[in-house]
């Protein structure tokens, strides 16, 4: 077996590491016991909440790449630990608007303070610079693959 000369020298590797990294991470976070109890799939959806703001369910689901059945079991978890709110939407009701509860913008800014100590541990053997330097990296990398709800969302937002 040749090897192609022209490939870069981390040619399959980079996915594994960031794998790694994050499989480090969730170890981590959950050696630390970190209180806020949040899962990763939820930590991502009160994010979006909050930066977005009220979105509809089925936007919310596209966003965040899940299939609606899915969403509905994440949305109950959350609505559950009274971490979101869902309400009809008074403008079309077979539409349910889903919107950060305050208790869930609490928990979230505790999950991040949390991540903030477990994300130093990991990434220690970088400078600050490095690190949003990585951080950019990885943004641009994710591109349009971020969640969001503006292309599910007619204009006018979510």
């Amino acid at each position: 077996m040749t090897s192609d000369p022209t490939a870069p020298a981390t040619a399959g590797t980079t996915l594994a590491l960031i794998d790694h990294l994050s499989r480090l991470g969730r170890r981590s976070a959950e050696a630390h016991g970190v209180p806020s109890g949040l899962r990763p799939r939820q930590f991502v959806a009160l994010t979006v909440l909050r930066e977005q703001g009220p979105v509809a369910q089925q936007t919310l689901a596209s966003a965040l790449r899940l299939d609606p059945s899915n969403l509905v079991g994440l949305l109950n978890e959350l609505e559950g630990s009274g971490l979101v709110v869902r309400r009809r939407d008074p403008g079309d009701r077979r539409r349910h608007i889903v919107e950060l509860a305050p208790d869930g913008a609490r928990a979230l800014e505790a999950a991040e303070r949390e991540m903030a100590c477990v994300e130093d541990g990991l990434l220690r053997a970088l400078s600050g610079q490095e690190r949003e330097v990585l951080h950019g990296l990885l943004r641009r990398a994710l591109g349009d693959q971020l969640p969001t709800c503006a292309e599910a969302d007619p204009p006018g937002g979510c």
